[in-house]
C-alpha cells in the first residue's frame, strides 16, 4: 500500500510530462488526478489507522541504494505516526490542488508540463517524509528544491518569474549547505545514516565535544544547528526567507501546495522527525525557538502592509511557520505537527480562495482594486470567511472553536508553560503575533468583500482584464499600481479611499465547480480539523499517539494543561482586538489607514520594505558578488587567460604567418637562393661537428 501511495505520483508525472501534448491536456490531467485521488485514498486509512492505536511503525523495504565502506543505505520508506499525518497532509491538498487546476490553469497552454510538474513535487515531498535515513530524506529534500524551482518559473516568459525562481533556487542551496554538512558530521559522529540507530544513539552522545574550525564544540549543538540550517532555507525562516514572497510568480495552484502542504513544512517536518537528537542540546533548542519567534513578528509585521492579495497570505505563511518552529524550540512538537496538521487545510484553503478572487477578477491581485465582492462570489466568500475563522482562531473554550483555535493557542500556552527565558519571549512573541495575524487577516476580508466596489469603471482592471483575455494567465500582469520608481505607491497606500470609482464595464463572476469543490472540502476541514483532532495530537491520549515518532515529555504537557485561564484566553483577546482594529480601519472609518501612514511614514516604509532585507542582501551578497564576477570575466578571463591563451596564441600564430609570407614571393630564383642558404648552413653544421 505505502510503495503504490508514494510512486503513483511519480508515474502519473511521467506519463503527463513525458506525453506531454502528444497525449493531450484532458489525459494529463486526469492521470496526475487520478493518481493523487488515488495515494490520497491510501493515505486516510493509514493515518486512521495510527489515530485509533491499531498500527505500529514499520518499515518498507524498496530496494539495495548505496553499498560503500561503512555506508549501507537501503531505499526504504518507514510509516509511523508522524508519517501518517504528513502523508494525509500532503496527498490531500496536492490532489486538491490537482482538481482545482482543472479550472484555473484552463487556458494556459503547457498544462500536461505544468500537471506533470505538481505531481513530481508531490512525489518529492512523499518521499522525504517517509524517509528512513537521512540520504534519502535529503534526496527528497532537494527534490522538492527542483520541483519548486519548476513551479515558481512556470510562466518562464516572464522576467519576474524567472527572477523568482533562481531566488528560491539561490537562498534554499544556502540552507541545503548547511543540511548536507549535518549530515556529512551525523555520519561521521555515529557511523550511519539509519534514523531510528541515529535517534537511539543520541542520547548517548550529550555532553560529547567534536573539534570543528580549530576549536573544540558540544557534538549535538553543532550538528542539530546544522541540520537547523536546512531547516531555515527551507521553511523561509527569518534570515532565509526572502525567497518565499517572491515565490508568489508562480501559478495560485502552485502557492496552495508550497505554502500549505510540502515544502516549507520540510523543515518543521525534519526537526520534529529529528526531536531526540534536538533533545540532547538546548543550547539547539534555545536558537530554535529564538529564530521561531523572530521569524513569527516580523512576517505578521510586513503582512499588515501587503496590498498584493497573495503575498498577504505569503507572508502569514512565513509567520505561522514560525509558530511551529518555536513550538518545536520548546519541546510541544505534538503541537508543532498539529499547527502545521490545521494549518495545511486553512492555508490552502486561503490560497486557493485567493485564487478564486483573482480568477474573477481578470488575475487582478491587487486589493486596492477590490471591494464588495461578497454579492458577486458568495461561494468563495464564505470560504475564505472560514479560513480566516481558523487562522485568527475563533473558539469558545470546551465547546468549539475553528481549526487554528486549537493549535496556535496550544503552541503559545507550551511557550508559557516551558518557564523558560526563550519560552517566555516566545509567549509573548506569539501572542503579539496573533493580533497582527487577526488583524491583517481580516483587513484583508474587508478589503476584498466589503465596501463600495474599486473594480468597477477602473482603468487598471480593465487594462488587466484585456492582457488576461489575450494572453491567458498571468498572476502579475499588473503588480501594484501607480508604483514610482522605489516601489511606493503615490495614491493611498491601503487603497479605501482614492481609487477611481464606477458602475459599468465589469462583473465578477464565481469560479467553474472544479474550483469551487476543492474550496467547500478544505472549508470543512479548517472548520472541523482542529475540533476533532485535538485529543490525537495534543490531548492526554497525545503520547500515545506519537510515542513511536517524536520526543515526547509527558510532565511538560501536564504543565501545558496547567496554565493560568488568563495564559489560555491571551490569544482569544487580542485576536478580538486586531478584528476590531481592522474593522474600524476598513469599514467605519476608511480615513484611519492614510492618518496612520502619514503619521508613522517611516515604520511604514520599514515594513512596506520588509525590514530592508532585500535591500541589506543586495548590498552584501549581490553587488559584492557581481562584481567578483565582472572582475574576473573583464581582467581575468579576457584579459589574463584569453590575452595570453587562445587570443595569444592566435596572435603569435598570425604574427608568424606573416612574417613566413615575406618568403614565398613565387619567384624561382628566390627559392633556389634560400635553398643555397640551406645547404650552406647544413655544411657549416656538419664540418663544425
Amino acid at each position: 500500500m505505502i510503495v503504490a501511495l508514494v510512486f503513483l505520483p511519480l508515474l502519473a508525472a511521467l506519463i503527463a510530462g513525458l506525453g506531454n501534448r502528444a497525449i493531450g491536456n484532458g489525459p494529463a490531467k486526469l492521470v496526475t488526478t487520478a493518481a493523487l485521488f488515488g495515494s490520497c485514498a491510501l493515505a486516510w486509512p493509514i493515518f486512521l489507522g495510527f489515530l485509533a492505536g491499531g498500527d505500529s511503525a514499520h518499515v518498507v523495504k524498496v530496494l539495495s541504494f548505496i553499498s560503500s565502506g561503512d555506508l549501507q543505505v537501503d531505499w526504504a520508506l518507514r510509516v509511523d505516526a508522524l508519517t501518517a499525518v504528513m502523508l494525509v497532509v500532503i496527498t490531500s491538498v496536492s490532489a486538491l490542488v490537482h482538481l482545482y487546476s482543472w479550472g484555473y490553469m484552463a487556458e494556459d497552454p503547457s498544462q500536461p508540463r505544468f500537471f506533470a510538474y505538481l505531481s513530481l513535487f508531490t512525489f518529492a515531498m512523499l518521499m522525504l517524509v517517509t524517509s528512513d535515513n537521512l540520504i534519502q530524506m535529503f534526496f527528497g529534500w532537494e527534490g522538492v528544491g527542483l520541483a519548486s524551482y519548476l513551479l515558481i518559473g512556470f510562466w518562464y516568459e516572464k522576467p519576474s518569474a524567472q527572477a523568482a525562481a533562481i531566488k528560491a533556487f539561490v537562498v534554499n542551496r544556502v540552507g541545503d549547505f548547511g543540511f548536507s554538512l549535518g549530515i556529512f558530521g551525523t555520519f561521521l559522529v555515529f557511523g550511519t545514516v539509519s534514523i531510528p540507530t541515529i535517534l537511539a544513539a543520541a542520547p548517548g552522545m550529550a555532553g560529547s565535544t567534536i573539534g570543528f574550525l580549530g576549536g573544540r564544540v558540544d557534538t549535538m549543538t553543532l550538528l542539530c544547528l546544522l541540520l537547523f540550517v536546512g531547516a531555515m532555507g527551507k521553511s523561509a525562516q527569518l534570515g532565509l526567507h526572502t525567497w518565499l514572497p517572491d515565490a508568489m510568480e508562480g501559478p495560485t495552484p502552485v502557492s496552495a501546495l508550497i505554502h500549505a502542504a510540502t515544502m516549507v513544512t520540510a523543515g518543521v517536518f525534519m526537526v520534529c522527525r529529528l526531536s531526540p537528537m534536538f533533545e540532547t542540546s538546548p543550547a539547539a533548542l534555545t536558537v530554535v525557538t529564538y529564530v521561531g519567534a523572530a521569524t513569527c513578528l516580523f512576517a505578521a509585521t510586513v503582512g499588515t502592509v501587503q496590498t498584493d492579495i497573495k503575498r498577504v497570505i505569503a507572508y502569514s505563511t512565513c509567520s505561522q511557520l514560525g509558530y511551529m518552529f518555536f513550538a518545536a524550540g520548546v519541546g510541544a512538537y505534538g503541537a508543532a505537527m498539529f499547527h502545521l496538521f490545521t494549518h495545511a487545510f486553512f492555508k490552502a484553503l486561503l490560497f486557493l480562495g485567493a485564487g478564486s478572487v483573482i480568477h474573477a477578477m481578470h488575475h487582478e491581485q491587487d486589493m486596492r482594486f477590490y471591494g464588495g465582492l461578497r454579492k458577486s462570489i458568495p461561494i468563495t466568500f464564505w470560504a475564505m470567511m472560514a479560513g480566516t475563522l481558523a487562522i485568527t482562531g475563533v473558539g469558545i473554550e470546551n465547546l468549539f472553536g475553528f481549526a487554528g483555535f486549537y493549535s496556535k493557542d496550544a503552541i503559545i500556552e507550551a511557550a508559557y508553560a516551558r518557564g523558560s527565558q526563550a519560552g517566555g519571549i516566545a509567549f509573548m512573541v506569539g501572542v503579539v503575533a496573533a493580533l497582527l495575524t487577526s488583524f491583517y487577516s481580516w483587513r484583508l476580508i474587508f478589503l476584498t468583500f466589503f465596501g463600495k466596489p474599486r473594480w468597477a469603471g477602473s482603468e487598471h482592471i480593465r487594462h488587466a482584464a484585456h492582457d488576461a483575455h489575450g494572453h491567458g494567465h498571468d498572476d502579475h500582469a499588473h503588480d501594484a499600481p501607480d508604483e514610482g520608481a522605489g516601489g511606493e505607491p503615490h495614491h493611498d497606500p491601503h487603497g479605501v479611499e482614492q481609487v477611481e470609482q464606477g458602475t459599468a464595464g465589469y462583473h465578477p463572476h464565481e469560479s467553474p465547480v472544479t474550483m469551487l469543490v476543492p474550496l467547500i472540502v478544505l472549508t470543512i476541514g479548517a472548520v472541523f480539523a482542529g475540533f476533532l483532532f485535538a485529543g490525537p495530537f495534543i490531548g492526554e491520549g497525545g503520547g500515545v499517539f506519537w510515542h513511536d515518532s517524536l520526543a515526547f515529555d509527558h510532565e511538560f504537557m501536564e504543565a501545558v494543561e496547567r496554565v493560568p485561564m488568563i495564559v489560555k484566553l491571551s490569544a482569544s483577546i487580542v485576536m478580538a482586538i486586531g478584528f476590531l482594529i481592522a474593522l474600524w480601519a476598513y469599514v467605519l472609518d476608511l480615513s484611519i489607514p492614510k492618518r496612520f501612514t502619514d503619521t508613522f511614514g517611516g515604520l511604514y516604509q520599514f515594513l512596506l520594505r520588509k525590514w530592508y532585507f532585500d535591500e541589506l542582501y543586495d548590498l552584501i551578497f549581490v553587488r559584492p558578488a557581481f562584481a567578483l564576477g565582472r572582475l574576473l570575466w573583464k581582467r581575468g578571463d579576457q584579459g589574463t587567460i584569453d590575452r595570453f591563451g587562445p587570443n595569444g596564441m592566435a596572435a603569435l600564430v598570425q604574427a608568424g604567418s606573416v612574417a613566413s609570407r615575406k618568403f614565398q614571393s613565387g619567384y624561382v630564383y628566390t627559392y633556389a637562393l634560400v635553398m643555397l642558404l640551406g645547404l650552406a648552413a647544413a655544411a657549416t653544421w656538419a664540418m663544425a661537428i
